[in-house]
């Protein structure tokens, strides 16, 4: 057996990775707490649904931004595939825990499904905004129950800006961008 990999092989290998870390950093809760943290006092809004939602705009950023920095090709196919189908394990598992500890069901999977139709609708009813937070922040607020609170969607659009400027430049270091 050759010591050096086929290409195809390292390509796999990479392609896997990436979506296993691009997985990973949206799952990761660090940015929700800093966020949390920094919601001003006077948001009219439950924190419990920013704190709800915040996750679901991370993971959901995460995804589209695959979609939207990958150049068209099976890398973008790939990556995402692997991608969405750890958001269904995680949101499996999620949703088992969530069962045994509340009693109630809840399936995490199709909230991000949701959420994320919901977010497209939006963006494909306001094509000319100058950027996607531009839509994502209301859209996110109006997710936590108040549409108007500044607060809330600065809180949004900030989350959004930060993850897909997180994928971007991931793919840009492993050069899949």
């Amino acid at each position: 057996m050759k010591a050096d990999k086929p290409p195809e092989s390292s390509s796999k290998n990479t392609i896997t990775q990436a979506a296993r870390d691009l997985f990973d950093f949206a799952v990761d809760r660090s940015d929700v707490k800093t966020l949390m943290e920094s919601l001003h006092a006077a948001a009219d809004v439950s924190r419990n649904a920013v704190e709800y939602e915040l996750p679901l705009l991370k993971i959901i950023t995460v995804g589209w931004s695959l979609s939207y920095f990958i150049p068209h090709g099976p890398y973008k196919t790939q990556v995402s595939e692997i991608y969405w189908n750890a958001v269904r394990d995680f949101s499996r598992t999620l949703t088992e825990t969530l069962e045994l500890a509340s009693g109630k069901k809840v399936d995490y999977f199709e909230e991000v499904k949701k959420r994320l139709n919901q977010y497209v609708n939006a963006m494909n009813e306001n094509p000319d905004a100058r950027e996607p937070a531009v839509v994502i922040g209301p859209e996110f607020a109006g997710a936590c129950g108040n549409r108007d609170d500044v607060f809330t969607v600065m809180t949004g659009a900030r989350m959004f800006i930060s993850a897909a400027a997180g994928v971007k430049k991931y793919l840009e270091e492993v050069k899949l961008r």
